[in-house]
């Protein structure tokens, strides 16, 4: 079992991040913010695969006209990433949105992001404090050489401190760099020195098979060492891709349960029945089920009934045949080509 790190929590409209309240699985859209009907398609439909926060690019006057409309839509708290203009997180607040998300280094002036900060105040909108290594002050980068993890760290400690002097509290940090490694380090030295949540994630780490490799190794790293309150994975890639990658990564550190959890076996000589074509069928099958879930298909005597019999339901596979499990006891014996429809049908019948 994990045991996470003790921070204080906040609040982004209505989702609670730190201290007791489950890790949060966030996204950002991938539209033009400013095209309203795509964006908030888009929304549902990260929604629909269970992200509980949804940030929208605002780099244009026309993103910022767009939000009150996006805002009122949305079936989840909507943040605005804001870089280079701080007016537009002004206006971005204005026009209604549960937070923003500032890199402090791009805004330089330490006075403008005391009036944000004191804006979010009065209108009780949480802030995110971005560190990545683009946008990291030219005084630490001038101390360090080049953006490491001692660098990025003080940074967000930086900034954190102004924001406790300045009576803020219900903000978050994201601490992000391409390295894994020095991104664990930045995270970790951080979480050594204060109590407010942290959002992680792996940026820029590229798409497919080596983005989803790349940002699971460093969030799970992260989160087995009890740091983590918030997390995306940034992939390029659709962003509900992101989200269903987040939730596995959680599931299998035990930190969220969502969906089926489908245990197989490898492929090896033992294996008797085309698993992977099995498997292939119940996943597309099981893809929209919501309810927590552990399947087991198994593809050989060696592993398979014990396998199954630890999971809720399964498949104990022999030579063109399958036992069908549920709750560690046998129900029935079906025949290969029978197999995955039967056990989709036994697993309608759970509810």
């Amino acid at each position: 079992m994990v045991e996470r790190r003790k921070t204080r929590q906040i609040n982004v409209g209505g989702v609670r991040i730190g201290g007791d309240a489950p890790i949060v699985v966030q996204s950002m859209t991938s539209t033009k913010t400013h095209e309203v009907e795509k964006t908030l398609e888009q929304i549902d439909r990260l929604h629909n695969a269970g992200c509980e926060i949804v940030r929208v690019a605002v780099p244009h006057q026309e993103d910022v006209e767009a939000l009150e409309d996006i805002v009122k839509n949305s079936p989840v708290p909507i943040i605005a990433d804001i870089h280079f203009a701080p007016s537009y997180a002004f206006l971005s607040m204005e026009k209604g949105v549960h937070g923003i998300r500032i890199n402090p280094g791009n805004i330089g002036k330490e006075g403008i992001v005391k009036e944000i900060v004191e804006e979010a105040k009065t209108k009780g909108i949480a802030v995110r404090i971005g560190v990545n290594s683009g946008s990291l002050e030219k005084d630490l980068l001038e101390k360090y050489g080049y953006p490491c993890a001692e660098a990025l760290a003080e940074s967000a400690l930086r900034w954190s401190d102004k924001f406790e002097k300045w009576g803020f509290t219900n903000y978050k940090v994201s601490i992000k760099g391409s390295d894994v490694l020095e991104n664990v380090k930045a995270n970790m030295l951080f979480a050594e020195r204060t109590d407010v949540p942290l959002h992680i994630g792996i940026t820029e780490a590229g798409m497919g098979k080596k983005g989803i490799i790349k940002s699971s190794v460093g969030i799970g790293i992260l989160l087995h060492m009890g740091i983590g309150d918030t997390v995306r994975v940034s992939l390029t890639d659709d962003p509900v891709i992101e989200v269903e990658t987040a939730y596995e990564i959680l599931k299998s550190l035990g930190l969220r349960k969502k969906g089926v959890d489908i245990v197989a076996c490898p492929t090896c000589g033992r294996i008797e029945v085309d698993l992977p074509k099995v498997v292939k069928e119940v996943e597309e099958k099981l893809s929209s089920v919501n309810k927590p879930l552990k399947v087991a298909i198994m593809g050989c005597v060696v592993n398979a009934i014990g396998e199954a019999r630890e999971a809720d339901i399964g498949l104990a596979c022999g030579r063109g045949f399958a036992w069908l499990f549920k709750n560690g006891k046998p129900v029935k014996k079906v025949s290969e080509e029978e197999m995955a429809e039967e056990l989709l049908r036994e697993i309608e019948r759970l509810g």
